[in-house]
């Protein structure tokens, strides 16, 4: 029965739910219909290795409308914003102490906000650099077919062993717990964004009340997506035009990456956890298991399901040009994901929680 059920599993996964596995749409080089001004807001909090390039490729972005590029400096102490240079389009703004109830992004990106003035925002990491053609092409898909948002999953690093081995994985989960088509139809309730690019209409950020309206959010592109989805159309892909060069060298640093919110993504709640983990093991652990243990029928089930996981799998290694035989880590991968989940709980509960940029965000012991 539990090797039926693996199977099944499968079954709704890869043949009804939002084809996932397709990994894409992905936004093309395009000239857009209409050229409003654009904001481009950047929070950065001690982002000395990255912030040159990021704001260097953000100035040169080649678009014939109007725009300009605001670095909300949160309280760095490497000398942050001296890195992000000057230019005629670039405003620094030193941010103020972060009020309580605040996520710190959050705080840092009502600031450059309140700054600007532009129809249309850019809300970019302070690890993201982009082709000359993004601003461009988000433009194009915001305004064609209209939308109110429009985010991208942009190319992460990939570099180390750690990252070939993990990163993949991670975006290949996120589409699972996101399909971009579910995302991107209006009549889903399904609702996501990659908050290393997101793209939206000033009108639709004040139909919810602003970012304030999310203040505390800490996955606070999902929360964003969310609350904007509740009155418009919103578009979630994947990016071949701006890519993250925020390097995660070893496995310890996916993990802390991956434990730091993982436990808010499920609510806080054990309940919630125990069932994420019980779902885990049947998807990811329980074909394995039947093909290693298994006999006869059971063996060919678990065979199956395996078989739907990692051609599912596929196109997500060919973006980032991984060999087709890493997907026969996934249950590793998964168990590594897993760990880092259960890790998050516990944090969680010790009073530590989430913490990011000497930043603390986890409830009173």
């Amino acid at each position: 029965m539990i090797a039926c059920a693996a199977l099944l599993a499968w079954l709704y996964l890869v043949f009804l739910h939002g084809k996932f596995w397709r990994s894409g749409p992905e936004l093309k080089p395009a000239l857009p219909a209409q050229l409003p001004a654009v904001d481009i807001v950047v929070p950065a909090r001690d982002e000395a290795a990255t912030i040159g390039p990021v704001i260097a490729s953000l100035l040169a972005q080649d678009y014939p409308g109007t725009f300009r590029v605001i670095l909300v400096d949160d309280g760095s102490t490497d000398g942050t914003a001296a890195l992000a240079g000057q230019h005629d389009r670039l405003t620094i703004l030193s941010g103020a102490e972060k009020p309580p109830g605040w996520s710190g992004k959050l705080w840092a990106l009502s600031q450059g906000i309140a700054a600007s003035s532009a129809p249309v925002l850019l809300l970019t990491d302070a690890d993201i650099v982009h082709d000359p053609k993004h601003l461009c092409a988000l433009v194009a898909r915001l305004v064609r077919p209209r939308v109110d948002a429009v985010s991208e999953m942009v190319h992460l690093n990939c570099e180390s062993l750690a990252e070939r081995a993990l990163i993949p994985a991670f975006v290949y989960f996120f589409q699972m717990l996101y399909p971009f088509e579910n995302v991107n139809n209006p009549l889903s309730p399904t609702a996501a964004a990659a908050g290393g690019t997101i793209l939206l209409r000033r009108e639709a950020l004040a139909r919810l009340g602003g970012i304030a309206a999310i203040k505390s959010a800490l996955i606070d592109d999902v929360a964003l997506a969310t609350a904007l989805k509740r009155s418009g159309p919103i578009f979630l892909g994947h990016s071949g035009l701006a890519k993250s060069i925020r390097p995660y060298p070893g496995f310890a640093d996916i993990f802390a990456m991956v434990s730091r919110t993982a436990f808010t993504q499920l609510r806080y709640s054990a309940w919630i956890l125990a069932a994420t983990i019980l779902g885990l093991t049947l998807v990811w652990l329980v074909p394995p298991y039947e093909i290693l243990f298994g006999h006869g029928l059971k063996c060919l089930l678990g065979l199956a399901a395996f078989t739907l996981a990692a051609t599912s799998y596929m196109p997500t290694l060919a973006r980032y040009g991984r060999p087709k035989p890493w997907a026969l880590a996934l249950p590793l991968v998964a168990l590594f994901y897993m760990a880092a989940t259960l890790a998050s709980a516990v944090k969680y509960w010790r009073g530590t929680g989430a913490r990011w940029k000497n930043r603390a965000y986890g409830r009173a012991p």
